[in-house]
């Protein structure tokens, strides 16, 4: 059985292997950071942690002060009671799965992660097999299948063209960082300038300098957004003066949750779109099936008991862990 502890419900610590995966502080000899969303990062913003090149640029300007070790994808770290490999996670740009080989054997951890992979990310890849596999499950029920992206690209498309053509702004609601450059590359082919949120204006120039596209980009301005533009921002912002002020708008919501339509009456939106940058119900079983682990861990779950029924379906064992995340979805 695998060694562990939880950090504060925030993160793992491998004992043996003197790891730590997504932890809050410096409490584990090599921490190792996922990926750049805020309950993934150390709340200690001045420790010496593991990361991929883009990671560590986000990490950076989100206000990350300490050292990062950058550490390229499927390039083996040996450290002293472990060696460690870095697979493209699909969830964000620069996110990684964490794979620790030791005397207690393989395990794999996951952080968030998609496959199919978002198209603004460095894709996805793993291992044959492993022995623990500690994953999120943040849509946890059947319920939960996505469209292909360029489905959803497709319809956002035509939203936005619309509104645009009958004189409103069309308005996507999305975080900051991961979903909100999906959204702007999927939108990218319309041609129109897409103005975002302040805060996520600094995160699209490290995806435009690393070259994905993700369309024309300016930071939101109360002046020019009815000019023809797409306004990108937080779900936040539907209290602010952003979107107060806007008179002629048309609003989607794009996240995981918009799967369930009384979203549309809760947040007060024109349109749904259930783009989410993590794993599906279906592809999280598939995986856990093609992995054939001994042991599965379930984390950043809000029901744990429906996986571990349909995994136990298939044989394989699981327990979960109260992790809980709070991140674009």
């Amino acid at each position: 059985m695998l060694n562990y502890t939880l950090e504060r419900n925030h993160g793992i610590i491998l004992p043996n292997q003197n790891i730590g995966l997504d932890v809050s502080g410096d409490v584990a000899r090599h921490v190792f950071v996922s990926h750049a969303h805020a309950d993934h990062l150390p709340r200690d913003r001045y420790i010496h942690v593991y990361a991929t090149q883009a990671t560590a640029r986000l990490m950076r300007a989100r206000g990350f002060k300490g050292d990062v070790t950058e550490l390229d994808f499927e390039s083996p770290l040996e450290l002293e009671n472990a060696r460690v490999t870095l697979y493209p996670a699909g969830h964000i740009l620069g996110s990684a799965m964490v794979g620790i080989e030791s005397d207690e054997g393989h395990t794999l951890y996951t952080g968030d992660y998609k496959t199919p992979p978002s198209p603004v990310t460095e894709g996805f890849s793993r291992p044959e097999s492993v022995d623990y596999f500690i994953t999120e499950a943040t849509f946890p029920l059947p319920i939960y299948k996505w469209q292909p992206h360029e489905e959803l690209f497709a319809e956002m498309r035509e939203f936005a063209f619309k509104a645009l053509k009958e004189g409103f702004t069309p308005v996507f609601l999305c975080y900051n960082l991961g979903k909100a450059q999906e959204v702007m590359h999927g939108l990218a082919p319309l041609g129109f300038t897409q103005q975002i949120h302040g805060a996520g204006y600094e995160l699209c120039k490290i995806y435009d300098e690393l070259g994905y596209d993700i369309g024309k980009f300016e930071p939101y301005s109360r002046d020019t957004v009815s000019d023809n533009r797409i306004l990108i921002t937080p779900s936040s912002s539907l209290d602010q003066p952003m979107l107060r002020n806007l008179k002629r708008k048309r609003v989607a919501y794009v996240s995981g949750w918009a799967t369930h339509e009384s979203r549309r009456t809760q947040l007060t939106i024109d349109k749904l779109f259930p783009l989410s940058d993590h794993i599906d119900f279906f592809e999280l079983l598939d995986l856990c099936e093609a992995l054939n682990p001994k042991m599965v861990y379930i984390t950043h779950t809000p029901n744990p008991r429906v996986v571990s029924h349909y995994l136990s379906e298939k044989g394989i064992a699981s327990r979960p862990l109260n992790m809980e995340g709070f991140d674009d979805d």
